[in-house]
């Protein structure tokens, strides 16, 4: 075990980059040399990186396994974007973002990279909207904004309940244009399956073509990963059926660090599991937690006949409903953080009072009657009728729900065939996003030079617990503003290196790797599919390293996730060959992933003998239910080192937290 240096500069980004400007002035624009760069991944961090670095005149190629860049589990995000721009005048500022993100991450994140983020957060907003983003705007045509879990000012800039989508349009239409001027390759239905280092440096990927099943190898100066999370190690998650980790778990095992697996948010907004053969979970926005009020019946009784289906909702007296976390956290009430608000649903539902007539009785209710009248009545004031009857204020705060959320209340009638206008919504914490990834540096490089990590792939931002609307930022300021200078920094060392070929030992030993494990699989002959080992790891992981953990469930799921990984080689059957077009040879490679991710995910959570954020262990909690850290011996970044197939042998480093600028205290929401 050794201590980590993030590498924090002292002063600005080093001189290099000038320098390396400098020296192209004088060379004729013809006889320039060529830098290229790879991108894995097109969501919002990478889109934004391909584009931005391609502008400056690199040879990007731009990797992703959908047909599109447009279908990067980006478009996901509903709810908004944060910034300090405090268009509100409610007293929001860089130093405020940047507080409340560390105190939203339960002080595990690293103080020098969050100030950076909120300091560029304006700058995404105005970005945006030179791209044309349509955000929402307000009465007077000003840019609006809204509040979001873990804050008390409103600083979310929002496009209705499609906030990602609007965002990745406005980076892709930027990719395009690269694209067209040939600034920039893009690869689709291409999966990166390993890095390949040359001289310790990170110098390309091989890749496979997702149609036709061929290996090809792409050589380039640096790599930047910009994959997502892991969220589906869970099976059920909210992450598209897609999403993996393997492009970062393939870069760990080259050598590059990974940092806090076990922080793992879980999102309390989403449609509760309704069946076993379900196969993801869908997110309805936390921005809904603006408006409805989250409650379960006081009387057990009441929440039993429910589930029977005795008994509708509509049919609760107001004081025989809980609002609990308007009981339990009486300044931020319903907008308490994503990990606050999901532990205190599991609470209620644990104790009996759950809505949902599935196999766990888990569910709660997320109520709009309250905002309908409320903005019912404020609509009819503002136009003139100051006594309207019951129903035009139904009818008028309706319109307002419908403007604000009415893509999402139109999603979630349409999977649940009930009209939330009319029945408050049924939801419950679901797995959503991953605050671990790839550890990198100040200039988000991972410990493999010229390997970079951005967006949701690395842990830099977020500590033990996103706050909502800051994926969206991270991603952005990373693509935008971060990397065009840190990529630009490293690479300044390279500008007479040339092209790097891709017919040395390091690729014929890379791409040999990778049809090693393809061969493997589709030899294999086993009897069960790969979703069947997927389903059973996602149990495992769901049940004892989900949202409580305690020591011996711990120390079980790393057994368990061990015999189930020797069965699923053993036993998988990979049908069809590697050369076509084989979704479950997809699978199957990024199982295996999962398989010695989710080992090491329980380990981190078995070392961390604190509370902390998504991380809550049982055995560490105060009298009222809250995490309980461990700020003398667990202030770090745990940041594991791989050590060979034996998921055991991993290294544990640390990188001490420091801070300078906030004062560790208690997270209370109260």
């Amino acid at each position: 075990m050794t201590m980590l240096d993030s590498k924090i500069p002292a002063g600005e980004i080093s001189q290099k980059w000038t320098k390396y400007k400098d020296h192209l002035k004088l060379v004729a624009p013809n006889n320039r040399p060529k830098i290229d760069i790879i991108v894995v991944g097109t969501g919002l961090a990478g889109a934004s990186a391909a584009a931005s670095l391609g502008e400056m005149g690199y040879n990007v190629k731009a990797f992703c396994f959908q047909d599109s860049p447009r279908r990067a589990h980006s478009i996901a995000a509903q709810g908004g974007i944060n910034a300090a721009k405090n268009y509100q005048n409610d007293g929001d500022s860089v130093y405020r973002l940047f507080y409340d993100t560390i105190k939203g991450g339960d002080y595990r994140a690293r103080e020098a990279n969050v100030h950076r983020l909120a300091e560029v957060s304006g700058n995404i907003i105005d970005q945006c909207v030179a791209q044309g983003v349509p955000f929402a705007r307000d009465y007077g045509g000003m840019l609006d904004n809204r509040s979001f879990g873990g804050t008390q000012v409103q600083r979310t800039f929002y496009a209705a309940g499609q906030t990602g989508q609007q965002l990745l349009l406005g980076a892709y239409s930027a990719l395009s244009r690269q694209i067209g001027q040939g600034n920039v390759q893009m690869y689709n239905r291409h999966e990166m399956l390993d890095i390949v280092k040359v001289g310790g440096k990170a110098r390309g990927i091989i890749a496979r073509n997702l149609i036709t099943g061929e290996l090809e190898r792409h050589s380039a100066h640096a790599v930047i990963i910009a994959s997502g999370g892991y969220g589906n190690v869970y099976f059920l998650s909210t992450n598209a059926m897609g999403s993996n980790v393997t492009a970062a778990w393939k870069v760990h095992k080259k050598g590059a660090y990974f940092a806090n697996p076990c922080f793992v948010q879980i999102h309390p907004t989403c449609i509760p599991v309704h069946g076993e053969n379900q196969s993801k979970l869908t997110l309805m926005s936390e921005s809904l937690r603006n408006s409805g009020r989250i409650w379960v019946p006081k009387k057990k009784e009441d929440a039993e006949a429910i589930r029977a289906g005795k008994l509708k909702p509509t049919a609760i007296k107001e004081e025989d409903r809980d609002y609990f976390l308007e009981r339990r956290y009486p300044a931020f009430g319903n907008l308490v953080p994503r990990d606050v608000a999901s532990r205190a649903a599991k609470e209620r539902c644990d104790a009996g009072f759950g809505i949902e007539a599935n196999a766990t009785n888990e569910g709660v209710y997320l109520d709009f009657s309250s905002e309908i009248i409320s903005k019912g009545k404020q609509s009819a004031y503002a136009a003139g009728n100051h006594n309207p009857t019951d129903d035009e204020v139904i009818r008028l705060g309706k319109a307002w729900i419908e403007e604000k959320y009415g893509n999402l209340f139109q999603m979630y009638q349409k999977i649940t065939d009930e009209n939330p206008y009319e029945t408050p919504m049924k939801i419950y914490p679901a797995v959503h996003y991953t605050m671990g990834g790839v550890w990198v540096d100040y200039n988000l490089q991972s410990t493999i030079p010229g390997c970079f990590v951005a967006g949701e792939a690395n842990f830099s931002d977020h500590g033990a617990n996103r706050l909502g609307a800051s994926a969206l930022m991270q991603g952005l300021a990373d693509g935008y503003f971060v990397l065009p200078y840190t990529v630009s920094d490293y690479l300044a060392d390279d500008i007479r290196t040339g092209k790097i070929p891709t017919n040395s030992p390091e690729f014929d030993e890379a791409e040999n790797s990778v049809k090693g494990m393809i061969d493997k699989f589709l030899n294999n002959n086993g009897s069960k599919s790969v979703d069947y080992f997927h389903k059973k790891l996602g149990h495992i992981m769901w049940n004892k390293v989900g949202m409580a953990r305690n020591e011996p469930g711990l120390r079980e799921a790393v057994s368990e996730i061990d015999a189930l990984r020797a069965e699923f080689y053993k036993d998988v059957y990979v049908p069809g060959s590697a050369n076509e077009l084989n979704q479950e040879l997809e699978k199957a490679l990024r199982v295996a992933d999962f398989m010695e991710l989710g080992q090491l995910m329980a380990m981190d959570a078995l070392q961390r003998k604190e509370s902390a954020g998504g991380h809550f262990r049982e055995e560490y909690q105060d009298s009222e239910g809250e995490t309980l850290r461990d700020d003398v011996n667990f202030n770090f970044v745990s940041a594991w080192e791989y050590g060979g197939s034996d998921i055991n042998a991993e290294t544990l480093h640390k990188e001490v937290l420091n801070y300078e600028y906030i004062k560790i205290a208690a997270r209370n929401y109260k």
